[in-house]
């Protein structure tokens, strides 16, 4: 009982911590202090990808308040090259060029634009889709069947996104976790699926981990198939 009420707390405290009034952002999950290395060797991206990732999130967000200011408020997730946009915008002229801005950057593969031409959320909103994403964070990280780093969460205005590359199973128990979390109006799947013989092969590759000095875990990154 002690161990998941700690894996919960984890959970909250990181997205609370990460957004720090920005609402919506991804948010990784947190699993006993793990290294950064250790994180991106347990995630089914590349590490190449991963940092790709990175980049395409930062570029984003500078272009489009370059261009916007605080005029808008946009949130960019990008998992595996996909780019995730959430938030809200004044005109559907903005909406369509934000979604542009994004399209245009580097390694982009794909735009998926939820944002809407609506007044910018209030604080208290953001923070509540905060405590959601932790909420959905730390359930994931309970559910003994799924690999949570497996894995992004975004939530806006109490609508959970969720993106990863996952098996059509691992979407389906997913999409049932978030449809549980108290607060939740509706649940947005932005996958892309992996069959069995893919997520085997992943499994098969990544490398077993190598305890060190202080006793922890850690693997080196691994190249999906």
């Amino acid at each position: 009982m002690t161990t998941r009420m700690n894996r919960t707390l984890c959970a909250l405290m990181a997205a609370t911590a990460l957004v720090a009034g920005v609402a919506g952002c991804a948010t990784p999950v947190v699993l006993g202090g793990a290294a950064l290395g250790g994180m991106m060797a347990i995630d089914r991206r590349t590490a190449g990808t991963q940092i790709e990732d990175e980049t395409i999130e930062l570029r984003s967000s500078n272009r489009i308040h370059g261009a916007y200011g605080d005029k808008v408020h946009v949130n960019v997730t990008s998992y595996n090259r996909q780019v995730l946009v959430t938030g809200e915008v004044g005109t559907a002229e903005a909406r369509q060029e934000i979604e542009k801005i994004v399209a245009g950057v580097e390694n982009v593969r794909s735009v998926v634009n939820e944002l809407a031409v609506m007044p910018s959320t209030s604080l208290g909103q953001r923070s509540n889709d905060t405590f959601i994403t932790g909420k959905m964070r730390a359930s994931l990280v309970d559910a003994k069947d799924l690999s949570a780093n497996s894995f992004k969460v975004v939530t806006e205005r109490n609508a959970v996104y969720l993106m990863g590359l996952v098996t059509q199973r691992e979407a389906a128990r997913a999409t049932s976790i978030a449809r549980g979390v108290t607060g939740v109006s509706k649940v947005v799947r932005v996958f892309e699926y992996l069959t069995d013989a893919d997520l085997a092969r992943m499994t098969a590759s990544k490398p077993a981990p190598v305890t060190q000095d202080n006793g922890e875990a850690s693997a080196a990154p691994r190249s999906a198939p």
